[in-house]
């Protein structure tokens, strides 16, 4: 089965949308995400985009935004959660060792919990150790590996490969090298992952 590529920075809000139903989503369409952990906040910074910050009639829409969706979903939300991040990129660097190692998901899923229901910022603590033992990790080991040097050139790494796609914001599904941006384009992504195009005739042609 062809993947969904699932590119994801934890420390986006619309994210925790995305995070907290694709399980469902892959269940009920039978299609599979391949979780990618990268840092947008350089590649906006490199496009001096700074939605919210300093906007409040834009944040508060956000917030707002993000309520209704969540209700819509039946998701869980404590809003307006801490925003911005401060450690975003260690978020993501925990998040580049558990895509190495098989519980990146698992991760993602506990700490954007921890941050959008229980007011905990991700990436430090309590939420960082928190989300580790909430999936049995060894928090210590995790921690110390991701402030090495190796772990920071990975996320790198990675962020010039979102790049390159020519993703720009979090969360991003590709599919066969078509992007689509935002949580509201999840059923997209899946519908043209089963058919290569969002018309109906594309959804005849493969049936």
């Amino acid at each position: 089965m062809k993947e969904i590529d699932f590119w994801f920075s934890i420390g986006s809000t619309y994210s925790y949308l995305s995070i907290m139903r694709l399980d469902d989503v892959a269940r009920a369409e039978g299609v599979s995400f391949r979780w990618r952990p990268f840092n947008v906040r350089p590649i906006m910074i490199e496009m001096e985009n700074r939605p919210f910050i300093g906007k409040p009639a834009k944040a508060a829409y956000m917030w707002r935004d993000i309520e209704r969706r969540a209700a819509m979903y039946g998701i869980p939300a404590k809003l307006p959660a801490p925003y911005p991040l401060e450690e975003l990129e260690f978020a993501n660097r925990v998040a580049v060792i558990g895509a190495d190692e098989g519980w990146c998901e698992d991760y993602v899923h506990a700490t954007y919990v921890r941050w959008f229901q229980q007011g905990e910022p991700a990436g430090v603590e309590p939420n960082l150790t928190g989300s580790l033992q909430d999936i049995d990790q060894d928090a210590e080991r995790v921690i110390a590996h991701a402030r090495s040097p190796e772990i920071g050139a990975a996320l790198e790494e990675v962020t010039e490969e979102a790049k390159a796609l020519g993703i720009f914001g979090s969360p991003t599904y590709v599919v066969d090298g078509e992007l689509f941006w935002g949580d509201d384009r999840l059923e997209d992504a899946v519908r043209w992952r089963r058919t290569g195009s969002l018309t109906a005739r594309g959804a005849q042609a493969s049936a």
